[in-house]
């Protein structure tokens, strides 16, 4: 059962509770809602730092917390991300940013569970959070824009934050895989 008098762990699901009305936003062409779609998605991720700083500041960590908070940002990230591949609002060469973006989270989840079999905690390092906070940085600006009628320098900011989080996501999963290998390594021979 939830403790829903852990406000850090309620600001977490209220971060997944805010995904579908970021959602449905897709489905009405024009400004309005790619403005109301922006403040949430911003909203959303004011709850991250918040539930983080919250848990660690009124001692609300918990192993729920733990586990839902990368799970959030992670169905956030992902369902922004194909949301604006199906609409075509992002170019096709930076759908490659999305798919890697993607491809990573999966394989970085797998790694965790991998390494929690093995009693091996992988925190966040401040790598993974400049590149959440990049990611988050890119889709805001991208959730806004309309790329048909918007200047084209705000699409070409977006994609290019898009394209330097997808950087640092390939370099941040290459050092989590690096870590699982070790750990693997050490298993085999132990």
């Amino acid at each position: 059962m939830v403790n829903l008098k852990n406000l850090a762990n309620t600001l977490t699901l209220a971060r997944i509770g805010l995904i579908p009305f970021i959602l449905i936003t897709f489905f009405i062409n024009s400004p309005t809602p790619r403005l109301i779609a922006a403040c949430l998605f911003v909203l959303a991720c004011i709850t991250d730092y918040l539930d983080g700083f919250i848990a660690r500041t009124f001692n609300q960590e918990t192993r729920f917390g733990e586990i839902l908070d990368p799970i959030a940002d992670k169905l956030l990230i992902a369902s922004t991300l194909l949301m604006l591949v199906g609409f075509d609002r992002i170019s096709k060469f930076s759908i490659l940013a999305a798919v890697i973006i993607l491809c990573r989270e999966i394989l970085v989840s797998g790694l965790r569970e991998y390494l929690a079999e093995v009693k091996v905690l992988l925190s966040v390092s401040f790598l993974t959070k400049i590149k959440t906070t990049l990611q988050m940085a890119a889709l805001a600006v991208l959730l806004y824009i309309d790329p048909q009628h918007s200047h084209v320098v705000f699409q070409v900011i977006g994609e290019l934050l898009l394209w330097i989080a997808a950087g640092i996501t390939l370099y941040s999963g290459w050092l989590y895989v690096q870590i699982s290998f070790d750990t693997a390594s050490d298993d085999s021979h132990a």
